[in-house]
């Protein structure tokens, strides 16, 4: 199951991207991108989180093509924006 999710911010995209990459990297991740699009992966408990971005103006649209099942969409969502901003 797919989530998708947008976080807006303020700033220059390469800021956002900056906190996403550190945010991810900081857990035992894999984060590689630019400032229009990348993908990233992460490994909590034994289980993979994986997933891309795309920044559109003052937003980053997330999609998380892979998760734990018993890991909600709105779990991971409301742990990026806490991470980068949203």
């Amino acid at each position: 199951m797919a989530c998708n999710f947008s976080i807006p911010f303020a700033g220059s995209p390469t800021e956002i991207v900056n906190k996403a990459k550190n945010a991810v990297e900081k857990h035992g991740g894999n984060f590689k991108g630019d400032e229009s699009y990348g993908m990233f992966n992460i490994s909590i408990f034994n289980n993979t989180i994986k997933g891309n971005y795309t920044v559109n103006g003052q937003t980053m649209e997330i999609i998380v093509e892979e998760k734990p099942f018993l890991l909600s969409c709105a779990m991971i969502e409301t742990f990026l924006k806490s991470k980068v901003g949203g």
